[in-house]
């Protein structure tokens, strides 16, 4: 009802600014709100995203055992049931529409794609089966319809996590969690069969630097301590640290590793290892991941030194932390260096805006983008003020003609509505997710 309403507003012709969002995350639906509560006069936002769900990274980024965060969620779901805020789902910028298209059809475009892919690690071996991104990994079990849910196969008993922020983190916890543990959550069913049938029984977390350096929270590092199923094993010569002049937050992160490293090990069934100084070198294996080689590494006038100290782990599965960046968008200017849409205080170019990892860099927490795309519609607001519309096409209309029926926001609450009746019919928690895109399209009438 909401989306036939809003129609009849834009086809009357008595909204006096139209703005576009490409991507349904949390960057986007900042924008969408930040538009709504700054705009002098009347506003109508469409918000396009390629898959039929919204969210982003809250629904496909965020650990499933990590509900306090994955209830933004919440609140994002309010940005999408304001009046004035369209949904249009399964409608992929670069292939249905581009930026022409959209700039025909609106006063203005605000990219907010984020940041897709992670960084390489630039070393022999990386491209061996079995050595993969970490977020394929969470993709997997978050349930992302772009990873199938036979992708892993978790039949090594040792992997390498590489990286020491909270990606690497959460990867390194689900891996070391019991498969019962996470029942309660979203997880996908078949994923859960493939987590309860792990074989892994020790997780190595690899940091190049020493453990004053780590990206991780202290909150989220606790909770490797809290773990029930495994130990964790920190090295005494690996977590010294002169942290007297360091901020609270590293304080407590060497404090909580020097205090690991002192207790000894419970003999729990997994072990998780956490390394400090070492760097990956070569992946080794004959067709597929077979160890990894390590090196000893020192700082030298604050940069990463090898010591020509090596060591190699037998790991079947190398999972690279290393960082994110993001993906160019067609049409639209793009710099290799920093990995972001060159812009000033948002804007790119006439009447094309950017906000969130797509304009600063993968930084900040998911908080982080609200401020930033309210910086964003002040610039858009301030360029457009006075001027007249030169929109001349409608976007409905376009896609009708392409055959792109774009999924609404009353069909993703029928995909919302499956996965309740899902985790109804399993006895797992408030919702299990659909895999795939079929299931999801079927939920939802389509």
């Amino acid at each position: 009802m909401k989306n036939r309403l809003l129609d009849s507003q834009r086809r009357g012709g008595d909204v006096s600014l139209r703005v576009a969002v490409v991507g349904s995350g949390p960057a986007g639906l900042y924008t969408a709100e930040a538009l709504m509560k700054q705009a002098t006069g009347p506003v109508t936002v469409d918000v396009l995203e390629r898959l039929p769900t919204p969210y982003g990274l809250v629904r496909y980024g965020v650990a499933p055992d990590h509900t306090s965060i994955k209830s933004i969620a919440g609140y994002l779901r309010g940005v999408l049931e304001l009046p004035d805020v369209r949904f249009l789902g399964g409608v992929e910028f670069g292939k249905d529409v581009d930026a022409a298209d959209l700039l025909a059809c609106y006063d203005a475009v605000v990219y907010c794609t984020g940041a897709m892919v992670d960084r390489r690690m630039g070393i022999p071996g990386e491209d061996l089966p079995g050595s993969v991104a970490a977020t394929d990994f969470v993709n997997w079990y978050c349930g992302h319809p772009d990873v199938p849910a036979d992708r892993f196969v978790l039949d090594s008993s040792e992997v390498a996590v590489i990286g020491v922020g909270n990606v690497a983190v959460d990867v390194v916890r689900v891996l070391a969690k019991t498969a019962e543990e996470l029942r309660a959550t979203d997880v996908p069913e078949e994923v859960l069969r493939r987590l309860a049938a792990s074989r892994v029984r020790t997780i190595h977390m690899i940091g190049r630097r020493g453990p004053e350096h780590a990206k991780f929270t202290l909150k989220e590092l606790r909770e490797l301590g809290e773990l029930t199923n495994a130990d964790v094993r920190v090295r005494r010569e690996e977590c010294r640290a002169d942290v007297t002049a360091a901020s609270r937050q590293v304080r407590g992160n060497v404090e909580v590793l020097q205090s690991w490293a002192a207790r000894g090990l419970a003999g729990r069934p997994r072990l998780v290892d956490v390394r400090f100084w070492m760097r990956p070198v070569e992946i080794l294996g004959e067709g597929r991941v077979e160890a990894l080689k390590l090196e000893r590494t020192r700082l030298v006038e604050g940069r990463v030194t090898g010591t020509g100290e090596f060591e190699t782990l037998p790991v079947g599965m190398v999972l690279r932390s290393v960082g994110y960046r993001s993906v160019p968008l067609p049409g639209v200017p793009f710099s290799e260096s920093t990995m972001t849409v060159p812009n000033e205080a948002g804007r790119v170019r006439d009447r094309e805006y950017v906000a969130g990892w797509l304009k600063r860099g993968p930084t900040g927490v998911i908080g982080t983008n609200k401020s930033d795309a309210a910086e964003t519609v002040r610039t858009l607001l301030a360029d457009l003020a006075g001027r007249e519309p030169v929109r001349h096409a409608d976007l409905d209309d376009l896609l009708a003609a392409r055959g792109v029926s774009p999924v609404t926001y009353e069909q993703w609450l029928s995909i919302e509505a499956a996965e309740a009746e899902l985790a109804k019919s399993l006895d797992r928690g408030e919702r299990v997710k659909l895999l795939g895109l079929a299931a999801m399209l079927t939920a939802c009438g389509r």
